[in-house]
């Protein structure tokens, strides 16, 4: 039995949630090799080389993969799939745009978001926004899964001596093309792999009232700062920053909300941080019921006594 581990990069590190694939993969059991497809990315299949518990990397450099368009990554990884019991994605952006077409294309059933790895065949993933757990256990020959990030510990990034194989890139599908990319400029911390993140909602009223406030508080304690949808659909906060169910799924070691009542949507995106502190002025708030510390005061009050006491 081996495990592949489709690896998110950036041509040159390995991205966080790839980290976590791997843990996901060595509960499985048997080896763990991790594919790094893209163009130029030596220095990222190097640093997968240096995951712990990766015995295997295979390297996929060409033109037709730079810009990691999915039809092509689909069509890199099924070039090897049949070597392989589990093929594993990040549930991210990248990892859920690829998986289906592979699972498609080996006619078999994807399991999607794992949670928790059972057995070799049986895994848990989150259904009804994650107020229910479900089993799943599969019967197919190979078994594609995406895993969620959150819910495993990171390999650690230094300790391996993996060896690295190239393999032949595929040719360009000509399905679609990369048109350009327009990257957003941030000083502060990724919001997935952020340790600390400040969240405002609806309640802060505006966007200068949401800057006016969320701000300086996460500047205090150098947070990335994240939105429920209600703010990000009134235009109180950017969609990127939207967290949640329809947003990013985080489990930082402090997540604070502020003004947020707590939908089942955006505590499904947030419920699994190591510490959760909410300010509300309404006592029967549901955020409350997931708070390890909860203040039911004004935030337009609150926040600031707060960034003075910091």
């Amino acid at each position: 039995m081996t495990v592949l581990v489709i690896a998110e990069h950036d041509h040159g590190s390995i991205k966080s949630a790839t980290l976590n694939t791997v843990t996901a993969a060595a509960q499985i059991g048997g080896d763990v090799h991790v594919l790094v497809a893209g163009q130029n990315a030596g220095a990222a299949a190097a640093a997968a080389a240096q995951i712990a518990g990766v015995s295997k990397v295979l390297h996929a450099d060409g033109a037709s993969l730079a810009h990691g368009l999915a039809e092509n990554v689909a069509a890199q990884v099924l070039t090897i799939a049949a070597g392989y019991s589990h093929i594993l994605f990040p549930a991210t952006a990248g990892g859920k745009n690829v998986a289906p077409r592979v699972a498609a294309q080996l006619d078999v059933a994807q399991l999607s978001d794992v949670t928790k790895v059972v057995s070799a065949d049986t895994f848990e993933r989150p259904i009804y926004a994650g107020n229910a757990i479900a089993t799943v256990q599969s019967a197919d020959a190979i078994k594609v899964l995406t895993v969620r990030g959150t819910a495993f510990d990171a390999a650690a990034a230094q300790g391996g001596s993996a060896s690295v194989e190239a393999v032949a890139a595929v040719a360009d599908s000509g399905q679609s093309a990369w048109v350009r990319s327009e990257i957003a400029q941030n000083d502060r911390p990724e919001l997935t792999a952020a340790k600390i993140i400040v969240s405002g909602g609806r309640a802060l009223g505006s966007a200068e009232q949401f800057d006016a406030v969320i701000t300086p508080l996460a500047d205090k304690l150098g947070a990335a700062i994240g939105a429920s949808r209600a703010a990000v659909d009134a235009g109180y906060a950017a969609n990127d920053l939207q967290v949640g169910q329809t947003g990013k799924i985080v489990a930082p070691q402090l997540y604070v909300a502020v003004g947020i009542s707590g939908a089942i949507q955006h505590l499904a995106g947030m419920k699994d941080s190591k510490v959760i502190v909410a300010i509300n002025k309404d006592a029967e708030a549901p955020i409350f019921s997931v708070a390890d510390y909860g203040l039911e005061a004004d935030l337009f009050t609150a926040v600031p006594e707060l960034v003075k006491a910091l």
